[in-house]
C-alpha cells in the first residue's frame, strides 16, 4: 500500500510529540521508563492516529479497537497518545506516579480513561488480550485487539501459553507487537535470557509472523494492514526498535530502562525532540 506523504508526515510529527510528552512525565527528580516507552512511540502513533478504530469522545464505545500494553512499564507512550487524543488532560503529565494524578506507574483501567486492562506484571497482557479477542468473537464484533509485548518479557511462560491458545482458537482478530529492542532492565536480552530465533518460535506456535522496522512509518503501517488482512491465524509484528529512540544519551542503553534524568539530560532531550519536530515540519 502507498501512503500519502501528508499522512506519513503527520504521524512522524505525532511520534516526536509523543516522545516529548514522555519526557515531560519524567523530569529530574522522578524515575521513569524512558527507554522502552520511546522505543515503541512510532508504533503507538501509527496505532492510535491512523490504524485503530478509536473514539476519543467515548472511550467505552463497543465498536472500538483495544490496545493492551502487556509490558506495562512502557505505558508512558500510551499515556502520551491519550493526552494527544484529548482523552486525558495535558495537566496530568507532571502528575504521573502520584496519588493526585490519574496516570499511574503501570496501567490502571480504574483510574485512567482509555486503558483497557491492569498490566505490568509481565507476561499477563497477552492472556488478557486473548480473552478479549474471544469475547469480541462471541459478540460478533469486528473490533480488533492489539497487544504490545517486550522482547525481554518473552521469557515469561504465560506469554507462550497465551500464544498457544490464540493458535488453537484461530484468533485472527488479535495482533501482538513485540518491541524488539534487545535491551531489558539490566542488560542485553540475549545475554540475560536468550530465547533464540523469534520469527521461527512464533511461527512454530502457529502465528503469522511479520517483521518490521519499528521506527519506519511505512513499514509499521504496512505490517499492521497485513496483519489485519490475514485470516485464520493470529498475527505478530516483530518490530525492530532502538531502546531510548530519539534521545541520543539513552539510545541502546540499559541504564535508561528505568532511570532518573539529570537537569542536563532533560534539557538535551527537550532540545532533541523540538529539533525533530522542526525537521518534520520543514
Amino acid at each position: 500500500m502507498v501512503y500519502e506523504e501528508s499522512v506519513l508526515k503527520r504521524l512522524r510529527r505525532i511520534s516526536a510529540q509523543l516522545r516529548l510528552d514522555i519526557l515531560e512525565m519524567i523530569p529530574p527528580g522522578k524515575v521513569g521508563h524512558l527507554g522502552g516507552s520511546s522505543s515503541i512511540a512510532d508504533v503507538v502513533a501509527a496505532l492510535y492516529f491512523h490504524h485503530m478504530r478509536v473514539n476519543p469522545k467515548d472511550v467505552a464505545d463497543p465498536k472500538r479497537d483495544r490496545l493492551v500494553f502487556s509490558k506495562g512499564h512502557a505505558v508512558l507512550a500510551q499515556y502520551a497518545a491519550l493526552v494527544e487524543l484529548g482523552i486525558v488532560d495535558r495537566s496530568e503529565l507532571p502528575k504521573v506516579k502520584t496519588l493526585d494524578g490519574v496516570l499511574q506507574g503501570h496501567p490502571d483501567m480504574d483510574k485512567t480513561p482509555g486503558i483497557e486492562a491492569v498490566t505490568g506484571s509481565l507476561g499477563q497482557g497477552l492472556s488478557i488480550s486473548v480473552g478479549m479477542a474471544l469475547a469480541l468473537r462471541l459478540d460478533g464484533s469486528d473490533s480488533r485487539v492489539y497487544t504490545v509485548c517486550g522482547d525481554g518479557e518473552l521469557s515469561e511462560g504465560q506469554i507462550w501459553e497465551a500464544a498457544m491458545a490464540a493458535d488453537v482458537f484461530k484468533l485472527d482478530n488479535i495482533t501482538a507487537i513485540v518491541d524488539w529492542n534487545g535491551i531489558q532492565a539490566t542488560g542485553c536480552t540475549a545475554e540475560i535470557f536468550g530465547i533464540g530465533k523469534l520469527a521461527d518460535k512464533w511461527n512454530a506456535f502457529g502465528w503469522n509472523v511479520i517483521e518490521i522496522d519499528g521506527h519506519d512509518m511505512v513499514s509499521i503501517l504496512q505490517g499492521l494492514e497485513s496483519a489485519k488482512a490475514h485470516k485464520g491465524q493470529p498475527s505478530v509484528l516483530l518490530a525492530k526498535t532502538v531502546k531510548g529512540k530519539g534521545f541520543s544519551f539513552a539510545e541502546g542503553k540499559a541504564a535508561f530502562h528505568n532511570a532518573g534524568l539529570t537537569d542536563e539530560q532533560f534539557a538535551q532531550g527537550r532540545e532533541e525532540m523540538r529539533k525533530m519536530l522542526q525537521e518534520v515540519d520543514a
